[in-house]
């Protein structure tokens, strides 16, 4: 036992040393060396166990987000480490690691055909090439697409199994490439023609990109292999065209496990035939999930344990949201950028000191308005928070006036 906790405390004393390091201006190749004395033979869920620790006694996600990029040097370095099973699930179609697998070769696809091959004649101002470049870099958008259910649906699990630094460094990483997306779309837009700087800057995005998929194919998917069951995939699966695919022709995934889900779905609906009363009135089940899934704005429900209980489900949503979300902890929910945003009004609604907070932004075309209400009882206890999110566009264009006797 002393030996594994003078171990651990070795590996976490390793890190803090790789972070100063990386501080002082030490390149990635610099402090590789250091990182694979420390963590030779060990596996990724060891050292993601190393870092949830270090977090868990408060050093900053955004510290151990600096190690990412050595992660996956000292991995390409030591691949034997990572192994899959002799039934790979990569291979299933219509698996969700196949989808992952099959959108990243996608992703490779647009960067070695769509992208690389116009930098050099773009800057020599071959406008045709230009124009070409400007739209490779634009397919980069659907990344949000990949990155979305990796952060709704697969990092839920890593949580579940207690798995939870990679989730916070890998999402804060995914946040930094969607920013750089739109940062090099929108200088391409601006200018008529590309200099020196803008082809670096590209080129950085294309390996940090590249990077990303290295380390999802090679120390997520195999944690994620470690831990999960077959129901649970079949879960992601199912609910994966919430958030939609980078991809074309996704199949249907029905393994084995499937009549098993189908019978426990059944005993559940045989307890569903009672009412629902509350105190002023009572719903069949049916009537108030339909009820709820009609209003003209999306609802979630996170309780007075910060934990994710309800969300409705209705046609036009102005955030994706899965079944994997329910259990989770509402700070999980969020990217690690503005989490301490959340937690402070979660914070504020459980002192007393506010009841609501209101923000709205534009995205996609859409004036979404994000709205949070402090759930109290009647004697005033702090029960939870209501998130209720909606498109205002359609509201803030009505003029006039419309009576129901003016039809």
């Amino acid at each position: 036992m002393s030996e594994y906790i003078n171990n651990r405390e070795m590996r976490q004393n390793a890190i803090k040393e790789i972070i100063k390091k990386l501080h002082e201006g030490k390149s990635v190749e610099e402090v590789k060396q250091l990182f694979e004395e420390a963590f030779h033979g060990v596996s990724a869920s060891e050292i993601s166990a190393a870092e949830t620790a270090l977090i868990a006694d408060g050093l900053p996600v955004e510290e151990v987000q600096k190690l990412c990029d050595v992660h996956a040097s000292v991995f390409k370095g030591s691949i034997e480490e990572i192994h899959q099973p002799d039934n790979d699930p990569t291979l299933i179609p219509g698996h969700p690691l196949n989808v992952l697998i099959r959108e990243n070769k996608k992703i490779v696809h647009i960067i070695e055909n769509g992208i690389r091959p116009y930098l050099v004649l773009a800057k020599d101002n071959v406008k045709e090439e230009f124009i070409k470049l400007k739209e490779g870099v634009n397919q980069l958008k659907d990344l949000s697409i990949h990155y979305g259910k990796k952060e709704n649906l697969l990092f839920p699990y890593m949580e579940k199994y207690g798995i939870t630094a990679p989730p916070k460094v890998m999402w804060g990483v995914d946040d930094e490439i969607r920013n750089q997306v739109k940062e090099t779309v929108e200088l391409l837009d601006m200018n008529a023609e590309v200099n020196e700087t803008l082809i670096q800057k590209i080129e950085k995005l294309l390996d940090k990109i590249s990077e990303m998929i290295f380390k999802e194919e090679n120390i997520m998917a195999p944690m994620l292999l470690e831990q999960l069951t077959q129901e649970e995939w079949k879960t992601i699966a199912d609910e994966s065209g919430e958030i939609g695919f980078m991809i074309d022709h996704v199949p249907k995934w029905n393994p084995a496990a499937d009549d098993k889900g189908k019978e426990k779905t059944e005993i559940k609906e045989e307890g569903e035939t009672g009412l629902i009363k509350l105190p002023s009135g009572e719903f069949k089940l049916e009537e108030l999930t339909s009820m709820l899934n009609t209003l003209p704005f999306d609802i979630t429900f996170v309780n007075k344990d910060d934990v994710v209980k309800y969300f409705s489900e209705g046609k036009e949503r102005a955030f994706p949201r899965t079944k994997a979300i329910i259990g989770r902890n509402v700070s999980n929910c969020h990217p690690p950028a503005s989490v301490h945003v959340v937690e402070k009004i979660v914070e504020d609604f459980k002192a007393g000191r506010k009841d609501q907070e209101d923000f709205w932004i534009k995205m996609a075309g859409k004036y979404i308005l994000i709205r949070y209400y402090a759930v109290r009882s009647h004697e005033g206890e702090y029960l939870g928070v209501l998130e209720v999110t909606q498109d205002i566009n359609p509201i803030q264009e009505i003029t006039g006036e419309k009576r129901l006797l003016s039809e």
